[in-house]
């Protein structure tokens, strides 16, 4: 199967508000009040949470019944610990993304114990988000277009 590159625009709208575009779809994104933003939105950070989560729920949507999974529910709780003093002062040695992701998956499902640990597994296996996340994507910045 050939690549397919997704393409995605940010665009700051005001103080830390962006808004962002991909297909035919848009999200504003803001920080919390503590952090600088007016709340209007999730920050990135959190929409990396999210993203992971959306992930696995849909890696089990699409694949329980191929993998013998009874799947009548899923969701997942995820959580990340951030020190803020890495981007908001360049504190050094401290990260400035995530220094900790953990989650939980909960399903409602009839299938055993030992089959739900290998299907997690599995999951945990095909989730694009996760792959990027535990194992790192090359970034490539362009140099910037002056307007």
């Amino acid at each position: 199967m050939a690549i397919e590159t997704f393409k995605a625009t940010s665009k700051l709208v005001a103080g830390l508000q962006v808004d962002n575009f991909v297909r035919n779809f848009s999200t504003r994104m803001d920080e919390p009040k503590s952090l600088g933003g007016t709340d209007t939105g999730m920050n990135p950070v959190e929409a990396l949470l999210t993203a992971l989560g959306s992930c696995q729920v849909i890696v089990a949507g699409a694949f329980a019944k191929s993998q013998g999974i009874d799947l009548q529910d899923f969701w997942v709780e995820l959580e990340g610990d951030l020190d803020p003093d890495g981007f908001l002062k360049g504190v050094a040695g401290v990260r400035m993304g995530f220094q900790e992701v953990r989650f939980t998956p909960h399903i409602k499902t009839s299938s055993s114990p030992e089959q739900v640990k290998k299907f997690m597994e599995f999951v945990k296996s095909r989730c694009p988000v996760g792959d990027v996340m535990l194992n790192g994507t090359k970034i490539v910045p362009a140099d910037a277009v002056i307007e």
